[in-house]
């Protein structure tokens, strides 16, 4: 007996939610619901952008690193974000959307990207701030990403932890350095944790009922800890780190809660947030066009390989022939 159109589509449907249901990784060749896909495309190209744009804030201080040691090491990172990028737009292309679409997407203003890289870095500590916060905020997100369910996302974030955990590393080590300095390098320190600690706060997007995606995410183990539960896990583990550095913590509205064994934390400006998210933080332009231009100028590039590629496949086309 020949099944139907129904049955096959309940059939697929069954195997996709007990692989989910049984934690199996589901593979570029599997069937996946049409939102399912949909919704990892917005996730990685999301986190793909946020790599490549975020190389703007703190290669704009590779030229100006105190030490030539320094240099080397935020050079270094630089180029991890450059292959993270290139990691995750690669696993976005396996769910069939193309990177030309993608960057698209992104410099036409409709795809979105982490909103902490639409703050300026003015000084060296905020480059120590950075790789601490940021990239402490990241990991936070991230350790749990190896278990997403989508398999070509889950190997690529393997790899990304254990480099983000380096990024981190160099950038505490700056804000100690700093931290246990001079007087005039402490109050650089704590300016800069003062400047991006509530945005890192941001990263982790709105509130769980507040957040568009968070609920169908979670049921289909895209994400495996909430928005909030993150965020939560980042405030509490800065706080001995802030303590450690000797700097006073920018939220006046933290205390311990007992009775939840974490910290009560002051609220997020949301509002501050919307408006960098929409657009208009105190780069958002400033980062699309640098990446416009950066499109632009290599676009040779690309064409020199497509080039090149042709007159390959002809050569090979005639000695076949």
């Amino acid at each position: 007996m020949v099944e139907n159109t129904t049955e096959i589509a309940d059939k697929q449907q069954d195997l996709f939610q007990h692989k989910i249901n049984n934690n199996q990784n589901i593979e570029p060749n599997n069937w996946m619901p049409e939102r399912y896909r949909k919704s990892l495309i917005r996730q990685i190209s999301q986190h793909a952008h946020s790599e490549i744009i975020g190389m703007q804030p703190e290669g704009n201080w590779i030229t100006r690193a105190p030490t030539l040691h320094r240099k080397i090491i935020l050079l270094a990172k630089v180029q991890d974000e450059a292959g993270h990028g290139l990691y995750l737009y690669g696993a976005a292309e396996t769910l069939g959307v193309s990177r030309t679409d993608m960057i698209v997407d992104l410099l036409s203003g409709k795809a979105k990207y982490a909103s902490i890289f639409n703050y300026p870095s003015q000084t060296w500590g905020d480059i120590g701030a950075i790789g601490w916060l940021v990239d402490g905020a990241a990991i936070c997100n991230q350790v749990s990403l190896q278990r997403t369910s989508y398999g070509p996302y889950s190997r690529g974030m393997i790899r990304i932890c254990k480099e983000e955990s380096f990024h981190q590393r160099q950038g505490y080590k700056i804000m100690i350095a700093l931290a246990k300095g001079s007087n005039e390098q402490k109050q650089m320190a704590q300016d800069s944790l003062n400047r991006f600690y509530w945005p890192a706060l941001m990263m982790f997007g709105p509130h769980d009922g507040e957040s568009a995606h968070s609920a169908f995410s979670m049921r289909y183990k895209i994400k495996r800890e909430s928005n909030d539960d993150l965020r939560q896990k980042f405030i509490d583990q800065t706080v001995p780190q802030i303590e450690y550095l000797g700097l006073k913590h920018p939220d006046k509205d933290l205390q311990w809660n007992d009775e939840r064994g974490h910290y009560d934390s002051g609220e997020i400006d949301w509002n501050e947030f919307h408006n960098v998210i929409n657009g208009n933080g105190y780069c958002n332009r400033q980062r699309l066009a640098h990446h416009q231009q950066a499109h632009d100028a290599g676009a040779w590039v690309k064409e020199a390989q497509h080039a090149y590629h042709q007159k390959q496949m002809k050569r090979e086309y005639a000695v076949a022939g």
